[in-house]
């Protein structure tokens, strides 16, 4: 073999060589499982600790007062994520999002900035992701390109030797302005809009609260401790929102591969809208969705406080509705996905009556304002 044939061979080897080791790099850099379509928006503590000094990283603790205990992540700020919600007394909900114009003050009035890399983060002891994924979107509705969640939060952090401080960082205010036309309100859900889409094929509705909650066997409270109706929303799905952790305790996002099969039939070619009982579950829920690389997912945010309201006039549903289909996500493109949509099938169950008495021997209940 010619010198210049060695030379040539030797040349593309290494170029083979480092296209492998960047790609390994890549997957280091870009946090927590890079086996996710849209790993971007999940970091592990790694991540973190190679990144806490970047300029444009901003850390977020978004822990309520009473669960912070004095420890946080040195150079974190302070955002309690109940901040961005209020109570309607009147309409007897609580837990309502504050709207776009309020959110984006409190962004500026922590320093967060439009270009900002966010690093949302809570704890497993209570939150498991479900706070920091209420942020979450909160950011991807206003449009905001970089932020993630931190996976296990400050425990996470803790357990990988991270130092803890005492104190949180004491941000200087900025304007966080979202130009209008980034801002994507289709992902803020109406209980006008839902009811109007029922029947849509392209909607598929995602109930992450517990099986009893979702079959009206645990009644739900209104914000002055009425019980609200029983049951979940027709043709909604259900998935309780821990069963995307590895273990209850510990409290990771599964793998890639295993959600795949969870959402098996949940088709990433047509929307999603999901609910629970105040919308914190149902933001994780979206947040997993979003990990996973469904990009027209919803948060149906006054969820059940509204939908299940008997001052409100919405449908309920007590039977059993089911995924049928073999639409992988991630494993089926989207033209391809549409072709051939998951489908519900509904199951008559054995739950009680919600709302009134003019419900079917399957569990639906016309109205029951």
């Amino acid at each position: 073999m010619s010198i210049g044939k060695q030379i040539r061979y030797g040349a593309i080897a290494a170029i083979l060589l480092l296209g492998v080791f960047w790609s390994a790099a890549s997957a280091i850099n870009d946090g927590k499982g890079a086996d996710y379509p849209n790993a971007g928006f999940l970091a592990d503590a790694q991540w973190l600790k190679s990144h806490q000094a970047d300029d444009s990283l901003v850390i977020v603790d978004v822990r309520i007062d009473k669960y912070v205990e004095g420890k946080l992540i040195p150079g974190a700020v302070r955002m309690p994520w109940r901040q961005f919600q209020y109570d309607d007394v009147a309409g007897n909900m609580g837990g309502l999002f504050v709207g776009v114009v309020r959110a984006q003050q409190l962004l500026g009035e922590h320093g967060i900035a439009r270009n900002d890399t966010v690093v949302l983060y809570d704890s497993v002891k209570r939150d498991g992701g479900a706070t920091s994924s209420y942020i979450f979107w909160v950011l991807d509705l206003l449009g905001h390109k970089n932020m993630k969640v931190l996976e296990r939060g400050v425990d996470g952090w803790i357990d990988a030797g991270g130092e803890t401080a005492s104190e949180p960082r004491t941000p200087e205010a900025v304007l966080y302005q979202a130009p209008s036309e980034e801002i994507n309100l289709r992902k803020w859900v109406k209980a006008e809009y839902m009811l109007q889409r029922l029947g849509d094929p392209y909607y598929q509705i995602l109930d992450v609260r517990s099986r009893d909650e979702y079959m009206g066997e645990k009644p739900n409270t209104a914000l002055d401790g009425s019980v609200l109706k029983l049951g979940h929303v027709p043709t909604a799905t259900n998935s309780d929102y821990t069963l995307n952790w590895t273990t209850p305790d510990i409290k990771e996002i599964k793998p890639y591969a295993v959600l795949q099969e969870h959402y098996r039939g949940l088709d990433p070619g047509r929307a999603v809208i999901t609910y629970c009982h105040s919308a914190r579950r149902g933001s994780f829920g979206y947040f997993v969705l979003r990990l996973m690389g469904f990009e027209d997912v919803m948060l149906y945010e006054p969820s059940w406080m509204e939908w299940g309201n008997k001052r409100y006039y919405y449908p309920v549903d007590t039977s059993e509705s089911i995924i049928t289909g073999d639409v992988l996500p991630g494993k089926t493109s989207t033209s391809a996905a549409f072709d051939r949509p998951g489908k519900t099938s509904r199951k008559s169950g054995g739950a009680p009556k919600s709302g009134g008495d003019r419900s079917s021997k399957s569990g639906y209940v016309s109205c029951g304002g």
